[in-house]
């Protein structure tokens, strides 16, 4: 492969990370410790390989994110001072998400990883709100991360 074919390979993928807990995402990602990375592109997925991120210091993760690449993290539970760290250092992240990791990754390559199926249970979502509230329930003041995510295609 000629060097230019391969930069305009690379300018057309992206790195996904996803913190994995027995073949899920896991349920919080301040202490995961392991993180698929995925890159993919328009045809799929190039590659994969899974890391250890099992640093407690939260300023340590987000270097160790940003060492790897990523672009996009998809994640379950995240506190709000990790959340605004991995925002602030560039990296489009994806919060609330649970399910296998495998089906997380399909939809999001397929561009329907917002359906409720894969939004956490009690979670505000990307939305800001509680998808899962019954009417009528939950009615006092709110706190969470609200998030303003807008997938882009590439």
């Amino acid at each position: 492969m000629k060097a230019a074919d391969k930069q305009t390979l690379n300018k057309s993928t992206m790195k996904i990370a996803i913190p994995t807990w027995n073949g899920r995402v896991s349920p919080v990602f301040d202490t995961a410790s392991r993180l698929l990375v995925v890159e993919a592109g328009k045809d799929g997925e190039y590659s994969r390989f899974e890391t250890d991120v099992s640093e407690h210091f939260l300023p340590s993760k987000v270097m160790r994110l940003t060492g790897l690449g990523i672009e996009t993290l998809i994640c379950g539970a995240i506190s709000r001072p990790l959340a605004f760290m991995v925002t602030t250092a560039g990296i489009s992240l994806i919060p609330w998400i649970s399910g296998k990791v495998e089906d997380v990754l399909g939809a999001f390559l397929s561009g329907t990883l917002f359906d409720l199926r894969f939004t956490m249970p009690g979670s505000p979502g990307p939305w800001g709100t509680d998808l899962h509230r019954r009417h009528g329930q939950g009615r006092g003041r709110r706190r969470g991360i609200h998030y303003s995510y807008t997938p882009e295609r590439r």
